[in-house]
């Protein structure tokens, strides 16, 4: 199996994939009811076995993942394989989430004239449109209000208008949304890595090849692909110098979910160091400009939705959520913990109090990497992609497809070393935390943490990096002509001349 050629690795990619989805079906997060049939529970024991398929046809795509970035492919070659592995997914049942149903219960609740803002997907009548997808809906969100943006409540009353809110081809529907974001992200990421010198192929194969991309944005439709692929768009327009385009663009980001907000303050980074005339215009510019185009857009997209400006006091449902991977809700919890057996006082005002500074430092190091890069020490995309990172790191609710919110953005600039490498690691294992129906069992963190052990003592023996790409500190060939010559080869011409770095 390690001897596999790149075609080779493709193919076992795409039985993991098949394994996946072949797995899922019988144990993914299928509807409380289907009256098409198609998606239902057959009993614990297949539901087992079907679980076990799912996490060893899992297994097996992260090996072929892992494999195939340490061969020298070209971008085509790169595509033809994230077509062989997303294949599998399009018609599967919802994988490892239920948020889908929220997603189609809260666009049901749109076309029905419900407050999405104040009310849950229980409003809806159990027997009307949406009704089926509001029984599916995970327990912590039948109640709570939508947090989602109102560009994204559009698309969902557009599913549910058109599919009448019928389980199966809503689903598909918003599948379908997902594979346009899915596009969108590899026409940005190939860009972003032409602008920053870096390889096209490696950055897709970071960014849109990882299993945990398809296993979230694919497989468990979540909306986070959407929001990356508009705000990847959106710095794409900025570098080139359509910077109001692309703030409109992260305007519709922020319409879907509130995080791509973030890179409003880098684009205004670019905008301050091609703006001309005095001083306090040019900070003026880069500080305003970004984001009141992208608040004239959330105004129109509001108006035209007809849902209100009720998300502007929804943003926080979810810290309400507690979720093992927030490091300042697990280190609040536990300090308010202690402070009720030591103090007597309340638990949750100290949580709470954590959550909060937590975000005020992920706040404080997003604006220290936005001076460094005003002041040239970084590239505005690259700080973008570690601010993103960081806001994960120290939010309140974490979930493991929200590392691909700053990842996107690093596969396209950073150069191969300890960031990727802990990408790299990270991707492989949080793939392991969530079973297939959206649970996040105990075994999960075992089999992650082992998967993060192994990971890393395989990446310090052998780095996940094709033939030709540098390594920090050995000389050799650049990463950005990787493509170039693979591509020559393979066409039968000779390589470009390379020079030493």
């Amino acid at each position: 199996m390690w001897a596999l050629s790149a075609v080779g690795h493709r193919r076992l990619g795409a039985a993991g994939s098949l394994a996946v989805v072949g797995g899922g079906w019988f144990a993914g997060k299928l509807p409380v009811h289907d009256p098409w049939g198609l998606w239902v529970d057959h009993g614990s024991a297949v539901k087992a076995a079907g679980a076990v398929l799912a996490y060893v046809g899992l297994t097996v795509l992260v090996v072929a993942w892992w494999q195939y970035g340490k061969t020298a492919v070209t971008v085509r070659e790169t595509l033809v394989t994230l077509a062989w592995w997303t294949a599998p997914f399009l018609l599967a049942p919802p994988l490892y989430s239920a948020d889908v149903y929220s997603y189609i219960a809260q666009g049901s609740m749109v076309v029905e004239g419900h407050d999405v803002y104040t009310l849950g997907p229980s409003a809806l009548d159990p027997g009307g449109i949406g009704g089926d997808a509001a029984a599916s809906v995970g327990n912590h969100w039948r109640d709570t209000p939508a947090p989602y943006g109102p560009l994204f409540l559009l698309l969902s009353a557009t599913v549910a208008w058109t599919t009448g809110g019928t389980i199966v081809p809503a689903v598909l529907a918003m599948r379908l949304v997902a594979l346009v974001a899915l596009a969108l992200i590899v026409w940005s990421l190939r860009r972003l890595a032409r602008e920053h010198g870096r390889s096209e192929s490696r950055a897709l194969w970071l960014g849109a090849l990882n299993p945990l991309l398809l296993m979230h944005v694919v497989g468990g439709v979540h909306n986070d692909g959407l929001m990356i692929g508009l705000m990847l768009a959106g710095l794409v327009l900025a570098l080139r110098g359509r910077w109001i385009t692309g703030s409109a663009l992260v305007g519709l980001a922020v319409m879907v979910k509130s995080p791509a907000a973030v890179a409003l303050l880098f684009i205004g980074v670019l905008v301050h160091a091609a703006a001309t005339g005095p001083r306090w215009r040019r900070w003026a510019k880069g500080l305003l400009a970004p984001g009141l185009v992208a608040c004239a857009v959330a105004g129109g997209a509001t108006l035209i939705s007809g849902t209100g400006f009720g998300w502007l006091r929804t943003q926080g449902v979810a810290a309400n959520i507690h979720t093992a991977l927030s490091v300042t809700s697990d280190l609040g919890l536990g300090l308010g913990k202690s402070a009720q057996l030591l103090l007597d006082v309340d638990a949750n005002p100290v949580k709470s109090a954590v959550q909060t500074l937590g975000l005020a430092v992920a706040v404080a190091l997003i604006l220290l990497l936005a001076r460094r890069a005003m002041r040239g020490g970084i590239t505005a995309v690259h700080a973008l992609g570690l601010s993103l990172l960081l806001l994960v790191a120290l939010s309140p609710m974490v979930q493991p497809w929200y590392l691909l919110w700053g990842m996107a953005v690093v596969a396209a600039t950073e150069q191969y070393g300890r960031l990727s490498a802990l990408l790299v690691v990270l991707s492989a294992a949080l793939v392991y935390e969530t079973h297939p129906m959206g649970a996040t069992p105990p075994y999960g963190f075992v089999l992650a943490g082992l998967a993060v052990l192994l990971g890393t003592l395989t990446i310090r023996r052998a780095p996940v990096v094709p033939p030709g790409v540098l390594l920090p500190g050995r000389r050799g060939p650049a990463d950005s002509v990787a493509d170039r010559d693979v591509s020559s080869a393979a066409a039968g011409q000779e390589p470009a001349a390379r020079s030493a770095p």
